[in-house]
């Protein structure tokens, strides 16, 4: 069975955006970088894979779930399918008109269920906060990007989600001088 990768920038209080959605207090210049280029290519949209001269294989993820909140940035500048190495699904409540390489689902819990019983490289879950807490219990795996900062408030991580403790295990931890820690954990059993 496919697992659903939540891989996601966060604040140390937290917070994947600024109250506004944006996400450019993330640093994206360091040590980490090499990391994220080289082993997780695939979460890296088409336009900087070009930029600096990497190529998705699609090995570790072959699909990515957002949320229309976390496609806009790039529909605003142009970019009409900004992972088009993966099946991109966007979860959304109203009818959208996007590129053909885009599905939509009104239902991301069933989405990402029917998607973990095909056979396939793993399930990328790119964002927003309200879609993971609300694809929380289907979250086998967390590749959280801890970025030294902290943001005061914000789009948090899960949203709003309601108090539900789900218990993860650290599966990997690596500290970068660019005060990025890659903090890794799987599911509890």
């Amino acid at each position: 069975m496919r697992e659903l990768t939540y891989c996601v920038a966060t604040s140390l209080d937290g917070c994947i955006a600024a109250p506004d959605g944006s996400f450019d207090a993330f640093p994206i210049e360091g040590d980490h970088m090499h990391v994220l280029m080289h082993e997780f290519t695939d979460t890296i949209p088409a336009h900087v894979q070009r930029a600096v001269g990497v190529e998705a294989d699609a090995s570790r993820f072959d699909t990515v779930v957002m949320g229309w909140r976390t496609l806009t940035p790039a529909l605003d500048v142009g970019i009409a399918s900004p992972y088009p190495h993966l099946r991109q699904i966007v979860a959304t409540r109203q009818e959208r008109e996007v590129d053909a390489a885009i599905a939509l689902t009104a239902d991301p819990v069933a989405t990402v269920r029917a998607l973990k019983r095909e056979s396939g490289a793993g399930i990328w879950l790119a964002g927003g906060g309200e879609l993971a807490g609300a694809l929380l219990p289907e979250i086998d795996r967390l590749v959280l990007k801890v970025n030294p900062l902290a943001f005061g408030s914000g789009i948090r991580l899960f949203g709003d989600a309601g108090y539900d403790p789900t218990a993860f295990v650290r599966t990997a931890v690596r500290s970068f001088d660019s005060g990025v820690t890659i903090l890794e954990l799987e599911r509890r059993r």
